[in-house]
């Protein structure tokens, strides 16, 4: 998890944000602020408000009601300030196929009325910043996907812009691509750019400072990491794995609060007091599940997902 001091400066700031398409509401009054040098991850399902958000903060997108401030610019009154003060990198694939990794950076500093010197000195910083190398001939097309994730950051932050906003950043990558490219967010975060992440590897929202939970356009959670898991995962947490488990007798046991599928297998969220283990194995076997296995494990942020959303669902 990475955390910035707690009188760090405030770089944005949203307050009652809503964003309205004919009859339906995308963003629900949507209330929040993200310190300088903040790792700050927005969560949600498919359809959850996230894009939506994110192309208002990026001066895409006008709001219905309500205000957001970016790097000190209204995006209602002044989007082409947001633009240029923020770097957005799509979940889609933004590049020039066609061109290198450097004529790349080259056109969109370009895009940007960098003078030239100054473009190709920092098209220059940033390979190395995200370890591409500087001369390499081949189009951006022909680069491995982890490659091409790094360029398309490169290409956000040819402007040097306070705040980053990688959207969906590391699908469709390796693991070690993925790990790479939070090094990079790292080192940049505490370089002083803030970054907003959207991501749906939940283990990936374990770097982030704060993260923000949104389900049906509502930010329905927001806290540390740790602090969702206190709120909204507390007790013990148990990984059952075998066949034929019985997830309704596991439900209706007294110390059990929820009862979720993982893979194969089940979480079972139990109260603090909770027996154990051997207890859960047995209960499920009595209740015809073969060869039960159970284990204690730490509860994760998709198991505080599944609590916030299935806590919106009964609300």
């Amino acid at each position: 998890m990475t955390a910035v001091a707690p009188d760090a400066p405030v770089i944005l700031e949203t307050r009652g944000l809503v964003k309205r398409f004919d009859e339906f509401t995308a963003v629900k009054s949507v209330s929040f602020s993200v310190q300088r040098g903040e790792i700050f991850g927005y969560l949600g399902a498919n359809g959850a408000g996230k894009s939506t958000t994110i192309r208002i903060l990026c001066g895409l997108l006008t709001p219905t009601s309500g205000e957001a401030i970016v790097a000190g610019h209204d995006v209602a009154k002044d989007p082409e300030s947001v633009r240029l003060s923020v770097g957005y990198m799509s979940q889609r694939f933004s590049l020039y196929p066609d061109l290198t990794a450097a004529e790349n950076l080259d056109f969109f500093g370009g895009a940007y009325r960098i003078p030239r010197t100054l473009r190709l000195a920092r098209a220059a910083a940033l390979l190395r910043d995200v370890d591409l190398p500087p001369n390499d001939p081949r189009p951006a097309g022909e680069l491995p996907g982890g490659m091409r994730q790094r360029l398309a950051l490169a290409t956000a932050l040819i402007h040097a812009p306070p705040i980053v906003f990688p959207d969906e950043p590391t699908a469709g990558v390796d693991p070690e691509a993925r790990r790479n490219f939070w090094r990079i967010i790292r080192k940049l975060a505490a370089a002083g750019t803030t970054v907003f992440v959207t991501t749906h590897y939940m283990d990936e929202a374990e770097y982030c400072g704060r993260v923000g939970m949104m389900v049906d356009g509502e930010l329905v959670a927001l806290d540390t990491p740790q602090g969702l898991k206190r709120s909204f995962v507390p007790g013990r947490t148990f990984a059952l794995r075998g066949r034929r488990l019985p997830h309704a007798a596991l439900a209706a046991l007294p110390y059990v609060r929820a009862v979720e599928g993982f893979g194969a297998g089940l979480h079972v969220r139990c109260d603090e007091d909770a027996p154990g283990a051997l207890a859960l194995v047995e209960a499920a076997r009595a209740a015809g599940a073969e060869e039960p296995f159970a284990e204690e494990i730490a509860a994760t942020l998709e198991d505080v997902f599944l609590a916030v959303a299935g806590r919106s669902e009964a609300s």
